[in-house]
């Protein structure tokens, strides 16, 4: 769909229908978000178990 065809399908909305089409394009946009960051922290889960992992920081494990 073309982005001037969507842009009249909303600007038909009335003024609540809209408010709930920007509430999920911004649920949409934050769900991208925190998938890209869940996909960073899992390829950084290796990098950093040498730092987590160690026996001169195993005292921390026990707090």
């Amino acid at each position: 769909m073309q982005n001037e065809k969507l842009i009249e399908k909303i600007n038909g909305l009335a003024p609540e229908r809209v408010a709930e089409v920007e509430d999920f394009v911004d649920f949409i946009s934050q769900r991208d978000e925190r998938r890209l960051v869940q996909a960073a922290a899992k390829l950084s889960e290796d990098a950093f178990r040498q730092v987590w992992d160690n026996e001169e920081d195993s005292v921390y494990d026990q707090l």
